[in-house]
């Protein structure tokens, strides 16, 4: 068993730094109530949100019920999963149930269809507490945020994660030199268990751990494309950028939308226009790349424009957040209109027994008309969403008031007892009747008709 598993925290107290977030998760756990918004854990990988949700758990002594990102979270998944676990009491003993979604920053794709709003559809209804776990708090949708209570992971300092290091060297019989766990603690970027990992490789085989053992044990982890961007824009050496961008996994067209997309950080205007200047010039080389597949011009596309793009930047610096794409944000949600358009033509053509490309041709305007008309009561006819009934009404307000009202409307009918749906009145059979009400007008058949019996 690798030390970042075999060491991973059991109680709160044990949980390295982050205090200011443990004593928030433990004030929402001790006076938990069905009333209370769930947690939304956030932040970089490695630093202890998953572990500190489980040795809440612990502590307080409620079962764990996960799902993660490797699990397909549907609807109907999560409805059947977390939704029962959150009714429910716990068949173990336990006091509570902790429901613990971990990478819910990752629901999208036609594989998680439905997924954050059943989410929100699970938290209405919860009896048992419920934490999300995300490393970019701002790719969450914002209806999910609107009902969550956010708890800030920051990354850990490196005099935080040495006294970690020793404690484990000692439990494991190894002597470490104090600037050997200097060494792994500052490479290790503020994440814990990639901390770990490298004692654990330096370490293996080993009654005592030198600083020059580091050398063969860094962190496995890549340059990430934030890392790399940021460093254009603070100015860092000609080499070292074209060394990050080696190390990241992004081809040169994707780093050359990522500092296109970022290029608003440069405040005055002729030294932007350099920048896209230099932009323009590697799209060149990257154009003749895949025109050619000669890819040694990608390394000619990485000069032109990290290097441009530096010395325009001047060294200033990012000032906010690093945003993806905006292209990207866009074909984003192209895409997921798409989705939703294919999966509605898919309902509609077998509620309505219309073959989907005559109902697309020739239906889908009538139908938004009678939509238009009359959208709660095609909401619970043909079961929409808020996404869909937008494709009728182009009106994303009103679509999610409407099912959101029609949502209510259908859990109180539930709660109503049959017998007194319809007003409370019941009807009576039709035997109970009277068989001959002398009052009552009979029609005969015409004069001069015959009847057959």
């Amino acid at each position: 068993m690798d030390w970042a598993e075999k060491y991973r925290p059991q109680h709160l107290n044990e949980v390295v730094g982050n205090s200011s977030a443990i004593r928030q998760m433990y004030e929402w756990a001790r006076d938990w109530s069905p009333e209370k918004k769930p947690l939304i854990l956030y932040g970089k990988p490695g630093i202890g949100k998953t572990s500190s949700a489980y040795a809440l758990a612990n502590d307080m002594n409620w079962e764990v019920v996960e799902l993660n990102a490797s699990d397909q979270r549907t609807k109907a998944v999560l409805e059947r999963i977390a939704g029962s676990s959150s009714t429910t009491a716990s068949l173990t003993g336990a006091s509570r149930k902790l429901i613990l979604l971990d990478e819910a920053d990752n629901l999208h794709g036609q594989a998680d269809r439905g997924g954050a709003k059943a989410i929100i559809d699970i938290i209405a209804a919860s009896q048992q507490p419920i934490t999300l776990i995300a490393n970019d708090y701002h790719a969450l949708p914002k209806q999910l945020k609107a009902v969550t209570e956010p708890v800030q992971f920051r990354a850990l300092q490196a005099r935080s994660i040495v006294p970690r290091l020793r404690q484990i060297c000692a439990a494991e019989g190894v002597d470490c030199d104090p600037a050997a766990l200097q060494e792994i603690a500052n490479r290790a970027g503020g994440d814990m268990r990639a901390a770990m990992n490298m004692l654990y490789a330096a370490a293996i085989g080993k009654d005592r751990l030198l600083a020059s053992d580091i050398r063969t044990s860094t962190k496995d982890e890549r340059s990430t494309i934030f890392e790399l961007v940021g460093a254009v824009f603070a100015g860092r050496k000609d080499a070292d950028l074209l060394r990050l961008v080696m190390e990241v996994e992004d081809t040169p067209d994707t780093v050359e939308q990522w500092l296109e997309g970022n290029l608003d950080h440069i405040p005055d205007l002729p030294s932007r226009m350099r920048g896209y200047a230099s932009l323009a010039r590697a799209d060149e080389y990257i154009g003749r790349t895949y025109q050619r597949q000669y890819y040694t011009l990608w390394r000619y596309a990485n000069a032109v424009m990290l290097l441009g793009v530096a010395e325009a930047a001047g060294g200033r610096g990012v000032r906010g957040r690093i945003m993806p794409p905006p292209r990207w944000q866009k074909m984003g949600a192209a895409k997921r209109q798409k989705a939703v358009r294919a999966g509605l033509y898919r309902r509609l053509s077998s509620v309505l027994k219309i073959p989907e490309e005559a109902l697309r041709a020739s239906f889908f305007t009538a139908i938004s008309i009678l939509v238009e008309r009359d959208a709660a009561r095609y909401v619970r006819e043909f079961g929409l969403d808020a996404d869909e009934l937008n494709l009728f009404i182009n009106d994303k307000p009103r679509a999610a008031r409407v099912v959101r009202e029609a949502a209510k409307e259908e859990k109180e009918v539930k709660k109503t007892p049959p017998a007194k749906r319809g007003g409370g009145r019941v009807k009576k059979p039709a035997e109970d009747a009277p068989k001959d009400d002398p009052g009552e007008f009979r029609r005969g058949p015409p004069p001069g008709q015959a009847t057959l019996f």
